[in-house]
């Protein structure tokens, strides 16, 4: 089938330079797809995205678009030039969850693109930041036509709107040695039990959580979630001097003095005179630079768990924020242990729900509020972990820190840490 292609001499442009581009991915879409209407949609879309290039103007306004049962999962686009492009006057976008570490087959893959190429542009996004497989570009009547196939074979909406986002973990210990805990369990168990604020909007404003294994935090949850689960242990890191001596025979003392011991941020590190390695693991802070570098050498240590940082997020009303520590150390082995993370969570959000203020994002609310009233309210004892910075004034009254000090240490013994 031939069309009549749309003139876009300024995207053809973005194709000019060293990087791919996404120019060219909708054009093979409209140009090699077999489907006709598939061509036309995304011909017609090429069209619209140059009439904005030409006028410096976005054409595409917001609405309400949902299938049965659902309030979320779906972002309406429809076109304010719809009469000049009509092919591609609604173009929805829909958030489907992926699985945990996003573990695909490909049977899965190609399942789900026949799926799309049914009812939709074909277009895809591998992942947006929220964590979902975005689907982008169908009207709003094959929106549940599509939703209903991929449901029949198990697939879900993904958050969208003032509601619980769609979780991410890494790949974790399926790919990765340094993974402390169990990434996929601790990301299904908050994903199952948030499902309905998911897929039913009645929030402040969105709520994310994301599953890093070690601290690495490849999911970059610290600054990226309001609820941050990253694996960390508490005894000393492993060393192999055997390894070691290995590394240092292979690259010099001095490769290893300036790439490991001298970027250390706490000086943790030394080398022996006969090639082995000193860790002061009380002054180690689990940045993962030495263990990233020396990965034979040296791994976690043996008492693995999580700790648990909240109200991370990107620019929104008082700038990016990184997420505050609540639980320093928690081990997750046994049911009653995942079973007290959601609890937490839910304790969390409940509390949000009720005292955030419109689109006012988790972290956003603990800064106008304070963290002192924040953990009366959850129920968690302060802690000097949570402290981000140490004081910066010396006009500070401090009657009553040593007794304070000492009710922290005895908690902490009775509690076992």
């Amino acid at each position: 089938m031939s069309i009549d292609k749309h003139m876009t001499p300024m995207l053809d442009q973005l194709e000019t330079g060293p990087w791919p581009s996404f120019v060219s991915g909708i054009k093979r879409l409209r140009d090699e797809h077999p489907e006709p209407r598939i061509k036309e949609m995304t011909n017609d879309l090429l069209g619209q995205l140059e009439h904005s290039y030409e006028t410096r103007k976005g054409y595409w306004k917001g609405g309400t678009v949902s299938v049965f049962g659902y309030g979320g999962g779906i972002i309406p686009r429809f076109s304010e030039v719809g009469k000049a492009f009509p092919k591609s006057k609604e173009f929805h976008t829909l958030r489907v969850q992926p699985p945990a570490g996003n573990h695909y087959s490909t049977a899965m893959l190609r399942q789900l693109a026949d799926s799309w190429e049914k009812y939709g542009s074909g277009l895809i996004t591998f992942h947006g930041q929220t964590g979902n497989i975005m689907f982008i570009g169908t009207d709003t009547e094959n929106t549940q036509h599509f939703f209903d196939e991929i449901n029949e074979y198990g697939w879900d909406l993904g958050g969208a709107g003032p509601c619980v986002r769609t979780a991410m973990s890494c790949v974790g210990a399926a790919r990765c040695e340094m993974s402390c805990t169990n990434e996929f369990k601790a990301h299904r168990m908050l994903v199952n039990n948030f499902t309905d604020d998911v897929h039913r909007p009645a929030l402040p404003y969105k709520f994310k959580f994301k599953v890093s294994g070690c601290p690495n935090d490849c999911q970059n949850a610290i600054e990226r979630s309001d609820f941050a689960v990253l694996g960390t242990w508490r005894d000393d890191m492993k060393v192999d001097q055997a390894e070691v001596k290995n590394y240092i025979a292979d690259k010099g003392r001095q490769y290893y003095i300036d790439n490991v011991i001298t970027r250390c941020p706490t000086q943790a590190l030394s080398l022996n005179d006969d090639d082995t390695l000193n860790v002061n693991n009380r002054d180690c802070v689990r940045c993962m630079h030495c263990l990233n570098v020396m990965p034979k050498a040296l791994h976690p240590g043996d008492d693995k768990g999580v700790t648990i940082l909240i109200g991370g997020k990107r620019t929104l009303k008082i700038g990016d924020l990184m997420g505050t520590v609540v639980v320093p150390f928690k081990k997750l082995e046994t049911e009653e242990d995942y079973e007290s993370m959601v609890e937490l969570a839910e304790t969390i959000i409940d509390f949000w729900a009720e005292n955030g203020l419109e689109h006012e994002r988790c972290g956003e609310m603990i800064e106008r509020i304070g963290l002192a009233n924040f953990l009366e309210a959850i129920g968690v004892d302060p802690d000097p972990n949570m402290l981000s910075h140490p004081r910066q004034s010396s006009y500070i009254r401090m009657d009553g820190w040593d007794e304070a000090a000492e009710e922290w240490f005895a908690r902490q013994a009775e509690a076992g840490n």
